[in-house]
């Protein structure tokens, strides 16, 4: 009993050191967003409570159009959750119920895809948009599904493979269509999945940073990213600035995932686990 004991006290005092060190860059960010730039540094630098705290950062950082990159953001991340869900949805449910040739190529190169370096395909894209003159505008959300596509993919497909042909079978018996089927049954089934698959997708895009520097670089279109990157002088960095607007952006995603983490959690777990 004694050892049992022990055990589950040394295994919560770890959990609870892990979740300190986790939980403490996050806390210093708030913290820091709150000090004026003198308290930043030096001696003060490590008070947790500042001697003076201000609001101002966050006034300036919304001066500096930071609700404008916010708002750039939950249109491109929002855009493309619904286009790289739809797609797909519709291509995973293919290749996990159709027999091709191919087939184990075709999921090869698509695992292959998403390990892709940005670095590498960030160039051919921009030389793409420039001749399409699609650069400044909304339209790298086809340039943000090209990343997030492969992976979303992947697990969609694991759910698909998880449904049991027989429920097709039936539906089948009873007359739907395969479209019917598709969207009457065997989407509601897999839609933890595909839950999954979209909180996963909205979260890539809206950290996404390599993509919109490159091809928008006019700031009416910047993300959030780029706008916290821009936060600097010649020689020096804002780091009051940077921590306020830190705090400001990661609302929104802590929010989702809030409210969501059940659905999150329970699709990753049934896509886990084949039948």
């Amino acid at each position: 009993m004694k050892t049992k004991k022990s055990v589950k006290v040394i295994s919560a005092i770890v959990i609870v050191l892990f979740l300190a060190i986790m939980v403490f860059p996050f806390f210093w960010i708030l913290v820091t967003s709150f000090k004026p730039g003198e308290e930043i540094f030096g001696k003060t630098a490590f008070r947790v409570i500042a001697i003076n705290p201000t609001t101002a950062n966050y006034g300036t950082v919304i001066r500096k159009s930071i609700l404008n990159s916010i708002l750039n953001s939950l249109i491109v991340s929002s855009m493309t959750t619904v286009y790289v869900v739809a797609v797909s949805t519709l291509s995973s449910y293919i290749l996990a119920r159709c027999r091709f040739k191919g087939k184990k190529l075709l999921m090869t190169l698509i695992l292959g895809v998403s390990m892709f370096p940005q670095m590498i395909v960030v160039g051919p894209v921009f030389n793409m948009f420039y001749k399409l003159r699609l650069l400044n505008s909304y339209w790298v959300t086809l340039a943000y599904a090209s990343i997030t596509l492969p992976s979303a993919t992947w697990i969609m497909v694991a759910h698909f493979k998880r449904i049991p042909l027989s429920i097709e079978e039936a539906a089948s018996i009873d007359g739907c269509t395969q479209w019917q089927t598709l969207w009457k049954i065997i989407f509601p089934v897999a839609l933890p999945g595909v839950f999954t698959c979209a909180i996963m997708t909205f979260i890539a895009a809206w950290n996404e940073y390599l993509l919109t520097c490159t091809l928008n670089s006019d700031k009416m279109f910047q993300t959030v990213p780029v706008a916290i990157n821009a936060l600097r002088t010649q020689f020096s960095i804002l780091w009051g600035e940077i921590t306020a607007a830190t705090v400001i952006v990661v609302i929104p995603t802590l929010i989702i995932v809030l409210l969501f983490q059940k659905q999150i959690v329970s699709g990753m777990v049934a896509g886990a686990v084949k039948e």
